[in-house]
């Protein structure tokens, strides 16, 4: 029985896109000299200025809306969407990989002649579709299956590579695990969550690299979750959703310190605070997002993307 109407699983789905939209601008402003950039992180000192998000949340825009205007992935539909608003402003940190297939798509050619030749062949194993994707396991937190496919099909339009497609399924469980959990208040562990998602996550290296996760407690140094886990420095999903899982699970309740923990193994920092902030603002809510973050944070419903 659908307990749910397609006007509230979009409601859960933007709370997501809202989250990763702040986690994501959150991240960008921590980009520069280490050294400095420590600093300001070991005070837990925030930029002032207005906060500019990236291709990441364009990106998440584009899958919701795609979401809102047929309740599901299309697969066409989402590859024109993601190259029309890249043509828009293609100044948002989208990487190489990306302009070469959304500017390939952007000219008429076919998703499906392009993003199966990324990388000779092989294509994309990048971070990319799992950044976007949460909003898509918050409308179908309760199937499973659903959530497994409908990711999928988000993720082939640009990243045609099993660990790509890997590591946004088990972004999108996450996302579905934690509402799911959220609405019938219960709660699970955080070695119970990371082996939810292992279990269903499909065969690939990224998929036992988030086994790895089991192995590093919650006091563990960040030195050393970086270095079982990664940060996103390869940009590969491989090496950014085991950390992002590993966050999600231990700070599930607290949208701050998340952020802060996320922010502070450094690498892909746009995107791995992205990732963790559309999964747990699911269990906070957008009210736990510190009010001044919302504030500062580019808004998603007056960009040029909406």
């Amino acid at each position: 029985m659908d307990i749910h109407s397609t006007e509230e699983r979009l409601s859960f789905a933007r709370k997501s896109l809202i989250g990763l939209s702040v986690g994501d601008a959150f991240g960008q402003t921590f980009f520069g000299e280490e050294r400095k950039v420590l600093e300001r992180i070991a005070k837990r000192e925030t930029r002032g200025s207005e906060w500019f998000f990236t291709d990441d949340t364009v990106m998440g825009i584009a899958v919701y809306n795609i979401m809102k205007q047929f309740g599901e992935i299309r697969q066409d539909e989402l590859a024109n969407l993601l190259a029309d608003n890249y043509s828009k402003d293609w100044r948002r940190g989208y990487g190489g990989t990306a302009h070469s297939i959304l500017q390939g798509i952007g000219r008429g050619e076919s998703w499906q002649n392009v993003s199966p030749k990324a990388f000779e062949g092989m294509g994309s194993m990048g971070n990319g579709a799992a950044m976007r994707v949460a909003p898509i396991g918050a409308f179908f937190y309760d199937s499973v299956v659903k959530i497994k496919e409908q990711a999928r099909l988000s993720a082939e339009v640009t990243h045609y590579n099993e660990e790509g497609i890997a590591g946004t399924i088990a972004v999108a469980l996450a996302a579905g695990i934690t509402l799911e959990n959220r609405l019938k208040e219960s709660s699970i562990n955080a070695g119970e969550f990371i082996e939810k998602i292992f279990y269903e996550t499909p065969e690939s290296d990224t998929k036992y690299a988030i086994r790895k996760a089991l192995q590093v407690s919650k006091d563990s140094s960040i030195d050393y979750a970086v270095s079982v886990l990664g940060n996103g420095s390869r940009v590969i999903a491989q090496d950014t959703v085991p950390f992002a899982i590993w966050c999600i699970a231990h700070y599930r309740d607290n949208y701050e310190e998340a952020m802060w923990k996320t922010v502070s193994a450094l690498g892909d920092r746009d995107t791995t605070c992205a990732i963790v902030g559309s999964v747990v603002v699911l269990n906070t809510g957008v009210e736990g997002i510190p009010s001044i973050w919302m504030e500062l944070t580019e808004s998603v419903e007056n960009s040029m993307f909406w």
